[in-house]
């Protein structure tokens, strides 16, 4: 007897994990799997150079994708990703992605990821966790586009949960998150919210030192198109923009990070 209900077609999911594990001298290990890679381009200024990557071309329902950096006592290291991340449009179960950030004592890291688009329909849960030893710091980027801004898409559907949580000697220092769903996108224009933007930026240094550059940092707030404010919590600088187009956001995003960190922009990065 056939069976009145067919059976749903089996979907092949994309796993990804890469592990960069690093020491004042250079790289330690190195691990990854599935999708995730990992590169370390040779610099000849600055600080070393991780470079993430997911072959699989985006995220969809179900898969899950793993990016990790241990820097050791007194190592420093830039992580970024070779590309844009797309989260693209899901029936099923949420796409997983989870950033883990270690940094041993007088160590520092920055995470300068390129933007997260969000495509109509996208179901994306990811979670950046950072710990710092003593005397450790970090600077953390988050960018996001809601749609293909190119071909004029604005999401109708989407789920977001987007969360980052900065630890120092096992307390939490810094919490900032993220969420956007099928309800409250009719709302994003209001001016409690995004105002009508379209592509959004946060960066946030956990520092001693990083109230110190809070004047630098407003003086240069000034690029066409891009709306931005920052604040200096005590050992905290957060800075945050709104932009209708993501490239006048990249171009504040990069005058920023030039006032922020003394080494020149990762080669990928420059627009």
């Amino acid at each position: 007897m056939f069976d009145s209900h067919p059976a749903q077609p089996f979907l092949q999911r994309s796993h990804g994990d890469a592990q960069v594990v690093m020491g004042p001298r250079g790289l330690v290990d190195l691990a990854q799997s599935g999708s995730a890679k990992a590169m370390l381009p040779r610099v000849t200024a600055g600080l070393p150079e991780i470079v993430f990557l997911n072959t699989s071309g985006g995220l969809a329902s179900g898969d899950s994708l793993s990016f990790s950096v241990t820097l050791r006592d007194k190592a420093g290291a830039v992580a970024t990703t070779q590309t844009a991340e797309r989260a693209y449009r899901a029936e099923g179960m949420a796409a997983r992605a989870g950033v883990c950030l270690h940094v041993g004592e007088g160590g520092w890291v920055d995470w300068l990821p390129q933007e997260t688009i969000l495509f109509d329909g996208a179901r994306l849960v990811r979670d950046t966790q950072v710990d710092l030893a003593p005397g450790a710091g970090c600077l953390l980027l988050d960018m996001i586009v809601l749609g293909r801004l190119a071909m004029g898409e604005r999401p109708c559907r989407l789920h977001l949960r987007d969360r980052r949580v900065v630890r120092r000697a096992g307390r939490i220092v810094h919490h900032d998150a993220m969420a956007l769903g099928d309800a409250g996108l009719p709302r994003l224009g209001g001016p409690a919210l995004l105002g009508g933007a379209r592509a959004v930026a946060t960066l946030a240094m956990i520092a001693p030192q990083a109230p110190d550059l809070l004047d630098r940092t407003r003086a240069v707030l000034d690029e066409p198109g891009v709306a931005g404010a920052a604040s200096a919590p005590r050992g905290r600088l957060v800075i945050r923009l709104l932009a209708q187009d993501d490239w006048p956001l990249r171009r504040q995003v990069n005058r920023l990070l030039a006032v922020l960190r003394p080494d020149p922009l990762p080669r990928i990065w420059q627009v």
